[in-house]
């Protein structure tokens, strides 16, 4: 089939790299694939192109007109004639409606990576324009629950394919922790890691909150966050309020994640909301224990108790206690817990059998309407 994607953005987001896995299995599976993006192209964006994916810009930015590009992607779609135009996220979804009104398409797939795309205009605009779609994807049971219950999408047309991890890439790596332990000088310290955009959906304020409350009861732990945004300097300014600097350390954007999940004994998540967090996944795959906040899918990847430990968004001092639980487990029992937490990703979230879902969706969509079959959940 010719499948083309349309993206609000390919840079460092989840749902980036998700885009990314997703052209680059299809593409394997014999799938033509063109991606287009709105936005300039970012990490996952020139990766794709090192891959050997066609994909190009519209290069939208503020205070330049959206007219013109808007019609560029019209003729692109007109003259590449494809199969699927499959759009992600939400900016991307409602012009890949738009466009098709312009430039009919068999199918329209529209893919929610979110638990919540906005407000009341949002939900009116969905139910003006939902008719255009074919098909609507969700990452999560959460999500998809919340968006058929404000009438954002109608459930009969909407089928939740979760993020997928690369379990062969993410894997536990002894001597790549022994390596990398050694390189940023943790010694026998328990490490907290923690990899996300510093921006308000994080809530890496509570994360330090509870950070600084740990560290009074264990003062030798050591917290790495990996990642940039926007926000980098309000978090940096509250770990100085909190007198923990010598305890914090910024790594910046980093290519090899899985060595540092590897290196850490722990991970946290803090966020205020989420969508299906490909990071946690990405933890749970390596064997870490987990503890994070009880919002959007991360319930669906982390069994309380079992694999990790969940808290209330916001509340810092269970964070903290939570994180102070694992710590206080011998390595036995955490390492323990880390292998039923990659077990449940394999399961559930591998590569392979999330790719198998959207090769079939792909497939019911090449068939009559009549003859395809109920929209399926995983």
């Amino acid at each position: 089939m010719r499948i083309f994607i349309l993206s609000t953005s390919m840079g460092m987001g989840g749902a980036d790299q998700q885009i990314l896995i997703l052209a680059q299995a299809m593409q394997a599976r014999g799938h033509e694939i063109r991606i287009v993006v709105l936005a300039p192209l970012g990490a996952m964006g020139l990766e794709a192109r090192q891959a050997g994916i066609p994909i190009e810009s519209l290069d939208l930015r503020r205070n330049l007109g959206i007219v013109p590009r808007f019609f560029q992607l019209v003729g692109m779609i007109r003259a590449w004639r494809p199969d699927v135009l499959h759009s992600h996220m939400v900016h991307a979804n409602f012009i890949a409606r738009a466009a098709r009104a312009l430039a009919p398409v068999p199918n329209l797939v529209s893919t929610i990576h979110s638990i919540s795309d906005g407000g009341r205009l949002h939900v009116a605009a969905n139910r003006l324009t939902n008719r255009l779609v074919d098909r609507f994807t969700i990452i999560s049971r959460l999500a998809a629950d919340r968006h058929v219950a404000i009438g954002a999408v109608p459930e009969s047309r909407l089928q939740i394919i979760p993020n997928a991890v690369d379990t062969s890439r993410f894997r536990r790596l002894p001597d790549a922790r022994v390596s990398a332990r050694r390189e940023l000088g943790l010694g026998d310290r328990f490490v907290w890691l923690a990899v996300g955009r510093f921006e308000p959906a994080k809530d890496y304020p509570n994360m330090i909150t509870a950070f600084a409350r740990l560290l009074a009861e264990h003062p030798e732990s050591l917290l790495l966050l990996v990642g940039e945004g926007s926000l980098q300097g309000e978090v940096e300014r509250v770990i100085q309020e909190r007198g923990i600097g010598a305890a914090v350390r910024f790594l910046g954007v980093r290519r090899d994640v899985p060595e540092l999940l590897s290196a850490a004994d722990g991970y946290v998540l803090s966020s205020a909301w989420e969508g299906m967090p490909v990071a946690l996944l990405e933890a749970a795959s390596v064997e870490l224990p987990v503890v994070a906040t009880r919002v959007g899918g991360v319930a669906e990847v982390v069994e309380d108790g079992s694999t990790g430990f969940l808290v209330p968004p916001g509340d810092s001092v269970g964070l903290a206690a939570s994180m102070l639980r694992v710590e206080s487990l011998s390595p036995e029992d955490r390492a323990a817990m880390g292998r039923r937490g990659r077990a449940l990703v394999e399961e559930r979230y591998g590569t392979d059998r999330v790719m198998q879902m959207w090769d079939r969706l792909y497939s019911e969509l090449a068939l009559p309407p009549k003859a395809r079959r109920p929209v399926l959940s995983p």
